[in-house]
């Protein structure tokens, strides 16, 4: 594992900038949730994924801990913890601190439902193939997205939505689907709004009981760094507890405390100017590709 993590450093150091791959595990005391019922495995697809499942992963499995809830979250930088100084304090760890539950974060800076993002390890659609939701059979699919598409024309921004939240329902029909949408800087142009009303659009169309957090046009204001668009350490606390709220208001509760819950984080870094190249606002091209990522190595 040592090996690929230090070969994997030296060829994105050859493309002009560093990826670190942050897969991290913490123990929290939760107790199993007695509003969450058995899903039973559909053989072959399920027992494809468990199969591939490693170190942390293995540790979220239903049957490794039963009755305790799994949530899943991809997401773009915010999710990362950009601006929150490390992944393990991203609004998405805090926000399975919250809730007592177990949980998977991916987050890759720049990604959106179009856009890859950094290494090209997006869109979310594809970070979201790496999670394994039929081995995971999350009670909850969280997706934060949005930002980094505003260049993207709003149908095919609306379409790749429907897309992501389609292949959210087919591999975790037990899940109920959030989607968190998009987070405003200091500017905020038309496009920005055009392409938050796509992604609601998009979401209700493929899934009319999904929840929408609508952080533009809601008017969500926290402590950001400097540049204006990331939380600070005490701004990604915040938005856990905001989105804390606005689930207890959709049934979601958080689990009580008895049972130990696992946290596995995958967060795509790079130093600072890559990434505020990749948020800065403006007109880039939309790609129009289904390609997947290749495999991501992971530890427990």
């Amino acid at each position: 594992m040592a090996r690929r993590g230090f070969w994997r450093l030296i060829a994105a150091a050859a493309f002009g900038s560093l990826i670190l791959l942050l897969v991290t595990s913490a123990e929290a005391t939760v107790d199993p949730s007695t509003g969450t019922s058995a899903i039973s495995p559909s053989a072959a697809g399920n027992e494809r994924q468990a199969a591939s499942l490693t170190g942390c992963e293995r540790r979220l499995q239903p049957a490794r801990r039963p009755g305790v809830p799994v949530v899943a979250i991809a997401g773009a930088s915010i999710t990362a913890g950009v601006g929150a100084d490390d992944p393990a304090r991203s609004w998405a760890v805090l926000l399975a601190r919250l809730l007592n539950w177990n949980a998977f974060v991916y987050g890759v800076p720049g990604a959106g439902y179009v856009h890859p993002g950094l290494g090209q390890k997006g869109p979310v659609a594809a970070e979201i193939a790496q999670i394994h939701l039929r081995a995971l059979r999350p009670a909850l699919v969280i997706v934060q997205a949005g930002h980094d598409d505003m260049s993207v024309p709003p149908d095919l921004e609306r379409q790749r939505v429907e897309q992501t939240v389609a292949m959210i329902k087919a591999q975790a029909p037990q899940a109920r689907i959030a989607l968190i949408t998009v987070f405003a800087g200091r500017s905020r142009p038309p496009a920005l709004y055009l392409t938050d009303q796509a992604i609601v659009a998009g979401a209700i169309a493929a899934d009319p009981q999904v929840i929408i957090m609508d952080p533009l046009a809601s008017g969500w204001r926290f402590p950001h760094v400097a540049d204006g668009l990331h939380p600070s350490p005490e701004g990604a606390a915040w938005i856990a507890a905001k989105v804390a709220d606005i689930l207890r208001q959709y049934g979601v509760h958080p689990a009580p405390a008895g049972h130990a819950a696992a946290v596995c984080t995958i967060a795509i870094r790079a130093p600072a100017a890559p990434i505020q190249a990749l948020n800065r606002p403006g007109l880039r091209p939309a790609p129009d590709s289904a390609r997947q990522p290749g495999p991501v190595a992971r530890t427990g």
